[in-house]
């Protein structure tokens, strides 16, 4: 079946139960700018009940939740870029993460070297950046998992690199059949480790993150290194680790690092 014929229907009828951890990163710094702002924690909390209410309103599905867990959701203003299972503009949220930390590490390690591949002029930071990884439980009894039969034969189109046409057609007909959860494999990940798309934030088996770890990321001419504080975790990416994106392959890697 191609991916522009899975109906409704056709995909109502691959769903299954699916339950476990969602791994994400976030770089939290919107405190840190607060803070910079303020003189008093009076202050800084005043400062940031205005700026909560002046971004858009979170669905009331999800209001019970933690802002790490209904933020992806905010979909009030148009979403300025098209993801793997999102279109640009007015649409559904969709909260990404993965099956371990590594996969997940692997995937923001890949975002922010794009953003240089896109920004040659701009030099290579002198210092880390600092990351918190986090878990939360997702269980649903209707989810699909790409990288299963049927929707194996197809494991090209999913994991394109650049073209998200297919995936974002996939994920318009899996809302329509009420599918809350999409596992599919990552493409940027050498180990091959699962990406999970959720679709609401009904699947969430709990209202905040958990397991909360420490990252830092070092981007450099020669690639990027990743350290877990604890429990100690060491990843490295050289040039070559993501360079079948065309995007990767043409990025200048020699270039100033920021005074």
């Amino acid at each position: 079946m191609r991916s522009n014929t899975w109906t409704p229907a056709a995909l109502s009828r691959e769903a299954i139960p699916s339950s476990g951890l969602c791994w994400r990163f976030v770089e939290a710094q919107h405190l840190v700018s607060t803070t910079r702002l303020t003189d008093t924690l009076a202050e800084q909390q005043r400062l940031e009940a205005i700026i909560e209410d002046a971004k858009p309103r979170v669905p009331e599905e999800c209001r019970h939740l933690r802002y790490l867990l209904f933020t992806p959701f905010r979909y009030g203003a148009p979403y300025p870029k098209g993801s793997r299972f999102r279109r640009a503009g007015l649409t559904p949220g969709v909260f990404y993460g993965s099956e371990t930390p590594e996969t997940a590490a692997t995937e923001i390690a890949f975002s922010r070297l794009l953003f240089f591949a896109e920004s040659p002029a701009i030099p290579w930071p002198t210092t880390s950046a600092q990351f918190t990884a986090f878990s939360v439980e997702a269980i649903t009894g209707r989810a699909i998992d790409l990288s299963l039969p049927p929707f194996r034969s197809l494991r090209s189109t999913w994991l394109n690199l650049t073209d998200y046409e297919a995936c974002q057609q996939l994920a318009d007909a899996a809302r329509s059949a009420a599918i809350e959860v999409i596992k599919y494999e990552s493409a940027r990940d050498p180990r091959g480790g699962k990406n999970i798309a959720i679709l609401t934030c009904r699947v969430f088996g709990t209202t905040g993150p958990a397991n909360p770890q420490t990252w830092r990321i070092h981007f450099g001419a020669t690639g990027v290194r990743m350290f877990r504080e604890f429990p100690g975790r060491t990843i490295a990416f050289d040039r070559t680790t993501f360079a079948a994106d065309p995007r990767i392959a043409s990025m200048v890697w020699d270039r100033q690092t920021s005074s």
